[in-house]
């Protein structure tokens, strides 16, 4: 990674130009989140760096990941007939990740606070976002685990593409309008898994053997609130907000869009059969 360029210089040239500028609609985050940090953020200190925070909250999500895979390190912790991961982990990374969100939500009020919003700031916490995206997942897994009541490590590599689009479709969906639309699911997912780390931890893994409803299992219902609130939530929000701009404009954006997906999977597959082509003339 050495000499690497995150930035190319023409893109920096261009900061000068960006404002940030997002909207935040879940009644979550309006009523209940919002209200929370702006009491917390007094708490800190003025001289304390927004990144400093925003990377604070990283280091948290990180450690919780770190510390379920020194207790779960095969996903069979959770399983009938293994040992199980203690109750305190859980509590510790309950509250560690409630903090980690916290810090989320406060990093950006205190830029403000402090009058040191930047561009690079931005791209700093977001570039981090795109990394928790996946040790949220794979720590929260450890819940249900690999076993017969649990999840499958291929279902798990689906919800881990299902919570990346998500997030990417957000940043699509700024980069079109210009505008960074706050998608529900996030402060819903965090508050929830945060609660439900709890709650195993009082009630035990064995809980979740049990059946949610008929014979929909809890490994179910979290895999399809994953999926349901991508498909059902985040992407028809996305839609709504990207066509609500100018039609002439999302519509050509739309356009574009699709041509460059169908002549990359055009070129894609063209490639394939060369290369098939190739191999069978050796």
């Amino acid at each position: 990674m050495a000499g690497y360029e995150y930035v190319s210089p023409e893109q920096l040239a261009g900061f000068d130009k960006y404002k940030y500028s997002a909207v935040d609609t879940n009644p979550l985050s309006l009523y209940v989140m919002h209200p929370f940090w702006n009491t917390i953020v007094k708490v800190f200190p003025t001289w304390l760096a927004p990144n400093l925070i925003t990377f604070s909250g990283f280091l948290l999500v990180v450690f919780n990941f770190l510390l379920m895979a020194y207790f779960d390190p095969d996903f069979y912790a959770s399983a009938p007939g293994y040992k199980h991961v203690p109750d305190w982990v859980w509590i510790v990374v309950g509250v560690l990740n409630f903090i980690a969100y916290t810090l989320d939500g406060v990093d950006g009020k205190q830029a403000r606070r402090t009058n040191s919003s930047t561009p690079l700031g931005e791209l700093f916490d977001h570039g981090l976002d795109s990394w928790s995206c996946v040790y949220f997942v794979v720590t929260v897994y450890s819940i249900f685990g690999r076993g017969p009541s649990g999840v499958s490590v291929f279902v798990l590599y689906l919800l881990l593409w299902v919570v990346l689009f998500s997030f990417i479709l957000s940043h699509w969906e700024k980069y079109n309008t210009g505008i960074l639309f706050l998608p529900w699911g996030y402060d819903i997912s965090q508050v929830t898994i945060s609660f439900v780390y709890i709650v195993t931890a009082i009630v035990g893994v064995e809980a979740w053997y049990e059946p949610f409803l008929f014979n929909f299992l809890y490994r179910d219902l979290f895999t399809a609130m994953i999926i349901g609130c991508a498909l059902c939530v985040t992407l028809p929000m996305s839609l709504l907000n990207f066509f609500s701009m100018d039609p002439s404009v999302a519509f050509r954006y739309f356009r574009v869009a699709s041509k460059s997906i169908l002549l990359y999977g055009w070129n894609s597959l063209c490639q394939h059969h060369m290369s098939a082509d190739c191999l069978s003339n050796e």
